[in-house]
């Protein structure tokens, strides 16, 4: 094994580790928000903390990569296209934060009848098992589990137009604030939810040489 190789191979396993704790923080903030679990949210932070420091750590491994090895082909994909899910998985992990401070800033639960309302559930099921698929993709190198999060998407996509249509009718049963958190919530998974898409492409840019961009009419 070359030099190259090993260095592709360190890299590969960096951006596991990073994807295994975005996948941790995102389970947690799923707790977190249908439990209304403060002490799980303050734990969320602990884990950011690890992602930021990994994040420096795989884009110096990317760099050096280009600098001082000048891969090629497959490899050259590779290494550009961790640089960009890199910064991808920060982002997602951000979020899981941003909501995570919701519930351990607030007052209050959100109510169960609007997180049911809502598809909450639902909707955190389906962002998770696109990380799972994010993951296996990545493992496998199979851009055929990486291409079902285009429609995995699209449906994060519908429970965020949904939601803000069905969540007027609670105004005047529960507190508006705690409902805004909860919306604003239901928005920051549909963003997450775009991200993940966009690794989906890398992977399959990455293994294809393919550059393949969905984009969405915003409404």
């Amino acid at each position: 094994m070359n030099n190259l190789e090993k260095e592709i191979n360190s890299l590969k396993k960096e951006l596991l580790n990073m994807f295994f704790l975005v996948e941790s923080q995102w389970k947690k903030s799923t707790i977190a928000i249908l439990e209304f679990d403060q002490d799980i949210a303050e734990e969320i932070s602990s884990i950011e903390n690890r992602v930021n420091a990994l994040e420096l750590t795989i884009d110096k491994k990317c760099e050096n990569i280009l600098a001082l090895l000048s891969p090629v082909a497959i490899d050259l994909r590779f290494v550009l296209s961790t640089y960009k899910i890199n910064h991808e998985l920060e982002r997602v992990a951000d979020i899981a934060e941003s909501i995570a401070n919701y519930v351990a800033n607030n007052d209050e639960a959100y109510p169960k009848e609007v997180i049911e309302n809502l598809q909450v559930n639902d909707m955190l099921n389906e962002f998770n098992s696109m990380i799972d698929d994010i993951i296996e993709s990545f493992e496998e190198e199979d851009t055929k589990i990486a291409r079902k999060i285009f429609k995995k998407d699209k449906r994060l996509n519908e429970y965020n137009k949904k939601a803000g249509k069905s969540i007027i009718k609670f105004f005047d049963t529960y507190n508006r604030e705690n409902l805004m958190y909860l919306l604003s919530t239901i928005r920051k998974i549909e963003r997450a939810g775009d991200s993940l898409k966009n690794i989906g492409e890398e992977i399959i840019f990455h293994l294809e040489a393919k550059v393949i961009k969905h984009k969405e009419k915003k409404t």
